[in-house]
């Protein structure tokens, strides 16, 4: 069973990564697990997750929206 805050720490990467930064491979979350990134002729997607809306500038970081719920494992 995970808490919210898992959940939500778990959607949470290092810094400030902008679409066109995107490194494909595994990246380690807030929560402390990893997530797979990858990137495909202009297609993100993060684990089974596909970025929907991405570089969405907010004062405490950046928003890459994605059309699923990732799960730690």
């Amino acid at each position: 069973f995970r808490s919210l805050a898992e959940i939500l720490s778990h959607h949470i990467g290092p810094g400030k990564i902008m679409v066109a930064d995107v490194k494909p491979g595994l990246t380690k979350t807030v929560e402390g697990s990893t997530i797979n990134l990858k990137s495909d002729n202009g297609k993100i997607t993060v684990d089974k997750a596909n970025v929907v809306q991405s570089d969405i500038v907010a004062d405490n970081g950046v928003i890459q929206a994605i059309d699923a719920v990732l799960l730690p494992k």
